[in-house]
């Protein structure tokens, strides 16, 4: 599986080309593609017009969607985050770290244009797409 994150989804959105939102046109009919429930509530909720809301949220559930949350990913997030911290290194966001960590564990890639991924990739062993 190919877990989108948001930064990629909100880029290939609003018509920004870069070496992501290329790769995204290149693959969007492949089937691995997918998203975390914490992704689709980002984008979504940035939505201000109620049309491209309706529009963007029949597109994204076109996308198989995996809950990143859950006692064990959670536990497993916060140990992750503590990992880091305890190298010096401070994430962002939590769902950043959510997202990461459910990828890990489920042995999904991510597709993302955040540095806040680099050391969960660089020290948890994060498999990354890298277009």
């Amino acid at each position: 599986m190919i877990i989108v994150e948001t930064t990629v989804w909100i880029d290939l959105f609003r018509g920004i080309k870069n070496e992501h939102t290329a790769w995204m046109a290149r693959n969007l009919g492949d089937p691995r593609l997918a998203l975390t429930d914490l992704t689709l509530c980002e984008v979504l909720q940035g939505m201000r017009d109620d049309a491209l809301h309706a529009g963007i949220r029949k597109d994204l559930l076109k996308f198989g969607v995996y809950a990143a949350g859950g006692t064990a990913h959670v536990l497993a997030a916060s140990d992750n985050y503590r990992f880091l911290r305890k190298r010096g290194i401070t994430v962002r966001t939590t769902i950043d770290c959510l997202i990461a960590t459910y990828c890990i564990r489920e042995g999904h890639s991510l597709l993302h244009h955040d540095r806040d991924f680099d050391p969960f990739e660089r020290h948890l062993g994060l498999k990354v797409i890298h277009p």
